[in-house]
């Protein structure tokens, strides 16, 4: 699963975007300077997009929700089946993840896209000011690489992911793997 992933699109590319897609964004000042990050890890903060009555605002969270247990980490990841997401639903910013596998230290590292994009989002959840991601079983290009995926959204997806007002049935049919040829995956140095 997901435990590194990075964003490093030019803030124009977002707005653009998240405006084709009739969200436009919201600023309490002015924009903000995101700062390209090639590896977010586990409790870094990075951007997440948030809906507001008016808009969409882009904030920055740390990623991990605290601990459910004493001595445990972050929880990262989240499975998304069977389960409803009515409030908390974001929009997590990347450009690409990485997988590992193997059994010994070094272990190989593949730096996963989607094939086309420049940028995609994934489905999230904020808590407290902190964020997960939604995960859910591999598609078929990420099947040999691990036995879980982050849930990635297409942008037509978007706005009713992060609408109070979705009906909760209809998101969980967008939390699923992307068809073959989605991802593209190559080994990292």
């Amino acid at each position: 699963m997901c435990n590194r992933y990075g964003y490093n699109s030019p803030h124009h590319r977002l707005v653009e975007l998240f405006g084709d897609q009739g969200l436009p964004f919201r600023w309490p000042e002015a924009a903000p300077n995101l700062a390209a990050l090639e590896e977010i890890r586990p409790t870094d903060p990075a951007p997440v997009i948030r809906a507001f009555e008016d808009g969409v605002r882009l904030d920055t969270l740390r990623w991990g929700f605290p601990p459910g247990r004493p001595k445990a980490g972050p929880v990262i990841n989240f499975r998304s089946e069977n389960r409803r997401f009515t409030h908390g639903r974001c929009l997590v910013l990347a450009t690409h993840f990485f997988e590992f596998t193997g059994t010994k230290y070094p272990k190989t590292k593949w730096r996963c896209t989607l094939a086309g994009e420049e940028l995609f989002c994934v489905a999230g959840l904020v808590r407290d000011d902190r964020f997960t991601l939604l995960t859910c079983d591999p598609g078929p290009d990420l099947i040999p690489l691990h036995d879980r995926q982050i849930v990635i959204l297409r942008p037509a997806s978007w706005a009713e992911w992060l609408s109070p007002a979705a009906d909760p049935e209809r998101l969980s049919e967008l939390l699923k793997p992307l068809p073959a040829g989605s991802i593209a995956v190559e080994q990292a140095s």
